[in-house]
C-alpha cells in the first residue's frame, strides 16, 4: 500500500537483524565502558532519534545507574562553549548519520577523550567515522520519510546494551522476544484502520497522547509520527506533567491515546482516564493492562499488545507499534501520502 506500510511490517525481521548482528558488539561496548568507567552518559539525536535518546535515558539509568543528560548541540556548534565530557559517554544517534550537529557532539566528544559510540543505520556516514565505535541498526534501507523500523531498532540497541552493562537476564530473555510481540501487535492493523475511519479521530487537528515512564518516549514518537504522516498537531506530555495546567485544554473535541504497560505507571494513567472521561475525551488505550484497556470509550478502542514474558522496560518498543499503525492510516483517512509529507525530506540536516 504504502512505503511505510511495508517498513512497519518489516520491523520483526529488522529486530531480528538487530539483534543477531549486534551481540558480539555489545559485549564489546560493554567492557570497554567498564574499563573506561564513565561517570555519565550525554546523548546526541534529533527527530525520532532524540525520542529513542529519551529511552535510553530511562533504560540506562534503571539499569546501569548512570546519570543521562539529552546533549544540547547548539552549545556545540553555534556557541562554541562544549561541556566538560573528558569522563562521559557520549551517544550520537542517528538514522543517516549525516546531521552536522550531531557529528559535531561526536567529534568534539572524542578530541575531549570522551568514549564515542555512534548508533546508525549507515556505517559509512560522518557519524559512524567521527566515533570509536560505530553500532549499525541493520534496519535496511528505509525510503519513507517517517521512521518507524530505524526508531525500534535504535531502542533494541539501548536495550541490548543496557542488559549487558546491568547483566539483567530478564531484559536478555525478554529482548529474544520482541520480533514476536511486534508480529502480534501488526495484527491489529483492522482494528486501528476502523478508529482512523471515525470522525473524532480523522477530523481531529489537535490530539493528545499520553504515558509516564518508560512509555513517555513512546508517546513522544507516536505523536511525532501524528505530525508528521496525517497533519494532526499531536502533543505528547507525561500523565503526571499533563495536569500540572494542560489539563485544562481537556475537552470533548480533543481525541486521546494513552499508552502504558503493567507497572507503576498505570495508577497514574487510569486515574488520568478518568478525569479525562468526565471531560467528554474520547479515547483509544495501547498496552496489556487490562484495566487500562477498558477505559477505552466507545469511539475509541483498546488496542492490547501482548508483552508476556517482556519487562515493562522493553515494553515501548512493541507499544509504539499501534501508534505507527494510527498515524499511517489516519493519513490514509484524510488522503495523504504518509511517505512524502510536505516540507519534509528523509535526510534532514541542521547544524
Amino acid at each position: 500500500m504504502t512505503l511505510m506500510r511495508e517498513e512497519i511490517f518489516d520491523q520483526p525481521a529488522a529486530l531480528e537483524r538487530a539483534w543477531n548482528q549486534n551481540k558480539v558488539l555489545v559485549r564489546e561496548v560493554a567492557r570497554k565502558l567498564n574499563a573506561f568507567k564513565p561517570e555519565l552518559v550525554m546523548i546526541a539525536a534529533r527527530g525520532s532519534s532524540d525520542n529513542a535518546a529519551t529511552y535510553a535515558r530511562y533504560i540506562f539509568e534503571a539499569y546501569a545507574g548512570l546519570p543521562v543528560s539529552l546533549a544540547a548541540p547548539s552549545l556545540f556548534t553555534l556557541y562554541r562553549r562544549p561541556p566538560n565530557l573528558k569522563k562521559a559517554w557520549v551517544i550520537g544517534i542517528s538514522q543517516s548519520g549525516t546531521s552536522p550537529d550531531i557529528v559535531e557532539v561526536i567529534s568534539e566528544s572524542a578530541a575531549q577523550g570522551a568514549f564515542t559510540l555512534a548508533i546508525t543505520n549507515d556505517p559509512e556516514s560522518a557519524l559512524a567515522k567521527a566515533a570509536a565505535i560505530a553500532m549499525p541498526l541493520y534496519a535496511g534501507p528505509e525510503k519513507s520519510v517517517a521512521a518507524t523500523k530505524t526508531y525500534t531498532s535504535e531502542l533494541m540497541l539501548m536495550a541490548m546494551l543496557a542488559a549487558e552493562l546491568g547483566d539483567d537476564n530478564g531484559l536478555r530473555v525478554g529482548l529474544e522476544r520482541l520480533p514476536e510481540a511486534i508480529s502480534a501487535a501488526l495484527k491489529l492493523e483492522d482494528k486501528i484502520t476502523k478508529i482512523a475511519q471515525q470522525p473524532i479521530y480523522h477530523e481531529a487537528k489537535d490530539f493528545l497522547v499520553l504515558g509516564r515512564g518508560y512509555n513517555f518516549p513512546t508517546a513522544l514518537e507516536i505523536a511525532l509520527k501524528l505530525k508528521e504522516a496525517a497533519y494532526i498537531f499531536a502533543a505528547p506530555y507525561s500523565s503526571a506533567d499533563f495536569l500540572h495546567g494542560p489539563f485544562a485544554l481537556a475537552q470533548k473535541s480533543l481525541p486521546a491515546l494513552l499508552v502504558g504497560a503493567s507497572g507503576p505507571a498505570v495508577p497514574g494513567l487510569l486515574d488520568l482516564a478518568r478525569k479525562l472521561i468526565e471531560r467528554g475525551v474520547e479515547i483509544t488505550t495501547v498496552g496489556d493492562d487490562q484495566t487500562l484497556l477498558r477505559t477505552a470509550t466507545p469511539n475509541g478502542a483498546a488496542l492490547p499488545v501482548n508483552l508476556q514474558g517482556i519487562p515493562e522496560a522493553l515494553s515501548p518498543i512493541p507499544c509504539v507499534v499501534p501508534g505507527q499503525l494510527l498515524a499511517l492510516h489516519l493519513a490514509l483517512a484524510r488522503n495523504l501520502d504518509p511517505d512524502k509529507p510536505r516540507g519534509l525530506n528523509k535526510i534532514t540536516q541542521t547544524y
